[in-house]
């Protein structure tokens, strides 16, 4: 079968003296009938490239699901009279929430289950389920939730009674997918952010329980389309905190959790360039602030005198301070030193550091967790470490193990190495790299190797276990994340590092570690794969411009490419939100500087690798027609025979299939491409 031939259309785009041709400019339109029958035949394209693939993606995906347990249940957390948790059983595609009244962590065997919402109770087969924020009233009778059925950012409210199991006549649509819904403690109100027509959120509002929605009262509204609209309660329980935030600087507002109908209070005004997170604790409210910080300092303030500032400890500039956790006997603190995630305890004014038995691994604390706690949770994992929760005792800082995630079938760790490996960029700055392989993976010589990299945003790619990578890893292949600038693996600065015009460190970091990995010999560029999302997917978009030698496929999920185009249309959701990431198109030195690596304005009359691309028709983040139109541009410049194909999601979003097994499924696929690729047998 050929690949589709999308129509060329021309389409001049004049800015700053330069002109653009966009061909396909027209596949944008999804109201367009030709839009949907070509998106359509590439789907079938993709269909007939995988039909011989059939058999090895099914062994995969069965390989994945001889590693799903019989049973996951996380460790419960601790929340007033109750004990909440959730469990995910092996037939099912979605997880059990539920919880048990019990006086202790000791006594919850045999207190009794209750289901607090069971998601595939809620799911129909093969529809698209998405539940994300789930808020309990502070006298945990209702449950307010927010569900999602098209993959889009918009979601609706709905509360549960959890004396009836029925639901409350009231339901809010048009509701941001996180940090979005909050209780006041009488319970009798929650509060709500929704969305504008690009799908940012921007409005707060108040609704009375029992009440005509239409009624409800707005409280503020983030006029400026470069901000955002967040909402969180404090770990006491005692505020709202309402933020506006844009990549570079944020605004915060407080709401008495205990006085829902008092006014919103401002705290501090924005000012470009300085971010600051509040949390409160006893008398006083705590600042997590960059302003004269680049890696942030912890500043102290009682609550009746907000313009005071004191230091809580002394600023380090090696420490990236990123988060607050505080309880009614201790403060917690979490970041980054070393280039790994941290947490730290506030102990007679200074910090100690937990410390952790491996040299490379990942630790977080576990949310919603009770104010008054005497333990609180602890995240543990490495690339072969599974999940481990701990508890921490506040008091004394002793830690002691409380549950290790299952694993289905045989797994002895000992026969496996992760390791951490630098590369020296283009400009001298050493980059970081973790690598996870099977022990004797790389004793015959260079190996078949994924080399992933995310790289923007200030997001982070830490070492992680997943079960579903045990096959793979035992049929020899080698994983290896570059943790490229633009992340925050190395601080504050590393993202600096690679946003607006100094994104291309993103690119040539990824290219300096494929270099590295061939010249020390762990592959070969007819053995390796690149992979990335969203952000991602642009990384080894414009990688596949600038070295698509270095790979033998490239496999760009939701990706990012056509950059220009996106970042002058303020009509697509999100886009306003993203010149500070990127850079605003409309000025000449931002145009020409993202013009230079966006993969759509970049591509060639060349020889391009083995090409693996998806996209969701719902998708808000990144539109279908990037990668779409960067798809049919390829087919027509490219000079070799190397497969590209296009697989369209058409009724999910961003982040693909819903549902477990879902997921397992397009991922096996997507590694029965890869393996046939790189000419590895999976049997």
């Amino acid at each position: 079968m050929k690949p589709p031939v999308a129509k060329r259309i021309s389409h001049p785009h004049e800015l700053h003296g330069d002109v653009r041709e966009d061909d396909y400019y027209w596949l944008r339109d999804r109201d367009n009938p030709e839009v949907i029958d070509y998106l359509k035949e590439e789907n079938h394209y993709y269909e007939e490239i995988m039909n011989p693939l059939e058999e090895q993606s099914e062994e995969i995906y069965q390989s994945m699901v001889d590693r799903v347990p019989d049973s996951e249940v996380k460790v419960p957390v601790e929340h007033g009279p109750f004990f909440y948790y959730s469990r995910l059983d092996k037939d099912k595609q979605y997880p059990i929430y539920a919880r048990k009244r019990a006086a202790s962590r000791e006594s919850l065997l045999e207190a009794t289950e209750e289901v607090v919402l069971d998601l595939n109770e809620l799911a129909t087969e093969d529809e698209y389920l998405n539940v994300t924020v789930q808020r309990m009233s502070t006298d945990h009778n209702l449950l307010a939730y927010l569900e999602n059925r098209d993959g889009s950012d918009r979601f609706t409210i709905y509360i549960k009674n959890m004396e009836t199991g029925k639901l409350l006549p009231d339901r809010v649509p048009n509701v941001f997918l996180i940090g979005s819904l909050e209780w006041s403690r009488c319970g009798k109100y929650i509060f709500y952010v929704t969305v504008d027509e690009q799908q940012r959120p921007f409005r707060l509002w108040r609704h009375r329980l029992g009440s005509d929605v239409n009624n409800d009262e707005l409280l503020y509204e983030e006029k400026d389309t470069t901000f955002t609209l967040f909402m969180s309660k404090s770990q006491s329980g005692r505020f709202i905190i309402v933020e506006s935030s844009s990549k570079t600087t944020s605004e915060i507002r407080l709401i008495d959790a205990d006085s829902p109908l008092s006014p919103i209070q401002l705290l501090d005004e924005r000012r470009d360039g300085i971010e600051y997170d509040v949390e409160h604790w006893g008398d006083d409210l705590l600042i997590l602030t960059n302003e004269e910080a680049l890696n942030f300092q912890l500043l102290r303030c009682p609550i009746d005198d907000p313009d005071s500032r004191e230091k809580v400890i002394e600023y380090n500039e090696n420490r990236y301070l990123q988060a607050m956790y505080l309880f009614q006997d201790r403060l917690l603190l979490f970041g980054r030193e070393n280039g790994l995630t941290q947490i730290w305890m506030l102990r007679d004014d200074r910090l100690e550091k937990i410390e952790w038995d491996e040299p490379l691994y990942s630790v977080s604390l576990v949310s919603h967790q009770s104010y008054e706690a005497k333990e609180v949770l602890l995240q543990y994992e490495s690339h072969l470490t599974p999940r481990t929760t701990y508890g921490l005792n506040l008091l004394t800082g002793e830690k002691r193990k409380l549950q290790v995630e299952p694993i289905s079938g045989e797994y002895d760790p000992s026969r496996y190495r992760q390791d951490q490996l630098w590369v020296v960029a283009y400009d001298g700055v050493k980059v970081p790299m973790t690598v996870v392989y099977r022990e004797d993976a790389l004793k015959s010589g260079p190996a078949p190797l994924v080399l992933d990299g995310y790289g923007s945003y200030g997001a982070n790619s830490d070492p992680h276990f997943s079960p579903y990578r045990l096959p793979l890893l035992d049929k020899g292949i080698v994983f290896v994340t570059a943790q490229v600038r633009g992340g925050s693996e190395m601080g504050r600065n590393w993202y600096e590092d690679g946003k607006m015009q100094n994104k291309r460190n993103t690119f040539t970091d990824f290219v300096v570690a494929a270099e590295y990995l061939i010249e020390h010999e762990y592959t070969t560029p007819s053995k390796m794969a690149a992979r990335g999302g969203s952000a991602g997917g642009m990384l080894v978009g414009a990688v596949s411009n600038m070295a698509g030698d270095l790979f033998q496929v490239i496999v760009p999920e939701v990706p990012f490419v056509d950059v220009v185009t996106t970042m002058l249309d303020e009509t697509i959701p999100l886009t306003t939100l993203e010149w500070d990431e990127w850079g605003d198109p409309r000025k000449q030195e931002d145009y020409f500087y993202m013009k230079s690596y966006s993969p759509y304005d970049n591509v060639e009359t060349k020889d391009y690798p083995h090409l693996y691309i998806t996209t969701g028709i719902n998708d808000p983040r990144v539109a279908f027609w990037e990668p779409a139109k960067w798809v049919a541009r390829l087919r027509a410049m490219k000079t070799d025979d190397n497969t590209l194909v296009l697989k369209t999601n058409m009724g999910a979003g961003h982040f693909g299939a819903s549902g477990r097994f879902n997921h397992l499924k397009e991922a096996a696929e997507c590694y029965a491409f890869i393996l046939d690729k790189l000419d590895v047998a999976f049997e």
